[in-house]
């Protein structure tokens, strides 16, 4: 399979923040990008075409594949219909197995865990009684959440007692759902693999992430974690992404409960997509998360994954982005703004990686 050439077109299904830093990185290489959503965002103030259409257009998805050389998406939940749409007329990278996969929580769960790969103890719930057996099963506390969609703590509960049993299914909507058995865990990590066309694997250093209210605040590099978990957290990483048969950037969130645990390492979730957490790569690598996924998407060899410095990237939320003008005067810290115009509470409005000398090896 031959590489486009710069001054091919990259499609992307999604308009956010993501497709964007993807938008911006393709620039670089002097590829262009179409962005395909059903709304402005931040990704149209920088690509080099916009479409705005319905996801279960089929047809004028179709008509934006064949404008394009490849497609690829910025976020996991593009309809597979969608996904499939496209590839009938262009390649689309990474492939629909893996929105399959990720876009169900049990099925996400069974697949992980089929690979030989730990994860949180869960159980399928659907009905009140499967959910009594479940927690029975499992134990409580646990949280409940919903099989599909759902992010940053949305469509998702917290059982602490037996009391909270009847109002859980509620709390949700009643849709399907999984329920997780809680994990003791020290820290939460990511693994940000990138995977190309012929297989080449590369891998980049792991962070250590730090949420508020259910949303990523803060990841640093390197993550406090011994090199024998950071060496398997990696090779958890590479094995989902060859099991997907995956092309581009793909993340992994692990809870890393530390070297004395049964399992150092278990598997949260994953995102089929270039992520949050891997922030930092823009500042703190040569070739970041999302240059790299557009080389995959793009049939390039892939960049170098090596840090040149350690890194604090934190995200801007909500009101945060308020002090703009103070944070875009800091010595060694990149500011990112997103170029959205309404800053409402739990919105991510921007992000800001503060680097410094390398550590480590």
């Amino acid at each position: 399979m031959s590489a486009f050439p710069p001054g091919s077109t990259i499609g992307i299904l999604g308009g956010g923040q993501l497709g964007r830093m993807l938008a911006m990185a393709a620039a670089r290489l002097g590829l262009k990008c179409h962005i395909y959503s059903d709304h402005s965002g931040p990704a149209f103030d920088v690509a080099a075409a916009c479409t705005v259409g319905a996801y279960d257009d089929l047809d004028a998805v179709r008509r934006f594949a064949e404008a394009v050389d490849v497609v690829t998406y910025e976020f996991e939940n593009v309809p597979c219909e969608t996904a499939r749409a496209a590839e009938s007329v262009k390649p689309v990278r990474p492939g629909v197995k893996a929105l399959e996969v990720a876009q169900d929580r049990l099925v996400e769960k069974q697949f992980i865990s089929a690979l030989g790969i730990p994860v949180a103890p869960f159980a399928a719930v659907d009905c009140e009684t499967s959910l009594d057996t479940g927690a029975a099963t499992l134990g409580l506390p646990a949280i409940l959440k919903t099989r599909r969609l759902g992010y940053d703590g949305k469509g998702q509960v917290r059982l602490s007692s037996a009391a909270d049993l009847t109002t859980a299914r509620a709390a949700i909507g009643a849709a399907p759902a999984i329920l997780e058995g809680m994990v003791s865990f020290d820290i939460e990590v990511s693994v940000l693999v990138v995977r190309g066309i012929g297989g080449e694997t590369r891998v980049y250093d792991v962070p250590h992430n730090t949420h508020a209210n259910g949303i990523l605040y803060t990841s640093s590099i390197p993550a406090p974690i011994a090199d024998k978990a950071r060496t398997r957290a990696e090779q958890i990483a590479g094995g989902i992404a060859a099991a997907l048969d995956y092309i581009g950037v793909l993340a992994v969130e692990m809870f890393y409960c530390g070297e004395a645990a049964t399992e150092p390492l278990i598997v949260n979730e994953i995102a089929p997509r270039v992520h949050n957490s891997g922030h930092w790569t823009i500042d703190a690598c040569a070739v970041s998360q999302f240059e790299n996924h557009i080389r995959a998407v793009a049939g390039w060899q892939l960049g170098a994954t090596a840090r040149h410095s350690d890194a604090v990237m934190q995200n801007l939320i909500g009101a945060d982005v308020d002090a703009w003008e103070k944070l875009a005067t800091e010595p060694s810290a990149g500011l990112h703004l997103y170029g959205k115009n309404e800053p409402r509470p739990g919105r991510k409005m921007g992000h800001i990686t503060r680097i410094s000398p390398k550590t480590g090896d």
